[in-house]
């Protein structure tokens, strides 16, 4: 493991090549709005560098290998009812952190054949959603 931080977009090609000659086969991105904005270009960086991707569920979608974690509906869902309670009259710091009660697994069958990878049969009976 090797964290590759990045804050700006020139920032994530310059990670993206560090890890390429660090010869890392696998990208772990975070949640964060940042990189949010850069999702395809994240997506197209890594499929030039063979990269798996672990992102959010849009990524599969548009080619990354897979992703898992809270649905982004259910995300928008808990900060809206914290903004609505926030309205009403409580304090930011008095609210409870809340966690995604349902986690989505993703899985791009067609990305994984272009990497040579199998992915095992538990995998794809777990997955929320499979891409052929």
């Amino acid at each position: 493991m090797a964290p590759l931080p990045a804050a700006s977009e020139q920032n994530v090609e310059t990670a993206f090549a560090a890890a390429s000659q660090r010869h890392l086969r696998a990208l772990l991105v975070g949640d964060d709005p940042f990189f949010e904005g850069l999702g395809l270009r994240l997506t197209e960086l890594a499929a030039q560098t063979a990269s798996p991707r672990f992102i959010d569920r849009r990524f599969p979608a548009a080619g990354g290998l897979m992703s898992y974690g809270g649905g982004i509906l259910q995300m928008y869902r808990i900060g809206g009812q914290y903004a609505g309670r926030i309205l009403h009259g409580e304090k930011p710091a008095d609210l409870p952190v809340q966690q995604p009660t349902k986690f989505e697994l993703v899985v791009n069958l067609k990305t994984a054949e272009t990497l040579g990878l199998t992915v095992p049969p538990l995998i794809l009976a777990r997955a929320d959603e499979v891409i052929e």
